[in-house]
């Protein structure tokens, strides 16, 4: 883990995300647009395990240098051959406490969250409880891979 639980939540796994160069698509009134390949990577968890798919990619809007909105989407392949589909939106760094107060409804300064939404679930079989549950992330972006630890809202 890269992170300690965050108090009110359970651990649930890592995700280590290999990313390619970023590729600019464009420019708008709400920032510079730009799409980053996911190349595949890994999940390692207490329950959940397997690898992230080379599909998808983060889609993102540069609104500032400090500021950027996120719509990642991650497909994940379990040990046993299930697909999980991940999305979320609006990444940013932060620690466990942001996610503490988070969660805890307390206003944090949005350009320490991690998820500053909620990452989306959708999974079929014995994983669709995934899609009931609330998730908060934290992690780490670096030039070429995203770290991320998620947790289960209690």
């Amino acid at each position: 883990m890269i992170q300690p639980t965050p108090p009110r939540c359970t651990y649930l796994a890592s995700i280590s995300v290999r990313v390619g160069p970023a590729i600019e698509i464009g420019e708008t009134s709400e920032g510079i647009r730009r799409v980053i390949p996911i190349l595949g990577g890994t999940v390692t968890g207490p329950e959940l395990s397997g690898r992230v798919l080379p599909a998808g990619a983060d889609f993102q809007v540069l609104r500032t240098p400090t500021t950027t909105e996120m719509d990642a989407k991650y497909v994940l392949e379990t040990d046993d051959g299930d697909r999980i589909y991940v999305s979320n939106s609006a990444i940013r760094t932060g620690s466990a406490e942001d996610i503490a107060a988070l969660v805890a409804g307390v206003p944090v300064d949005p350009e320490r969250i991690y998820f500053r939404s909620t990452p989306r679930f959708a999974a079929a079989g014995r994983w669709s409880w995934l899609s009931t549950r609330i998730f908060v992330a934290s992690g780490i972006r670096l030039p070429d891979e995203v770290k991320l630890d998620v947790f289960m809202v209690e």
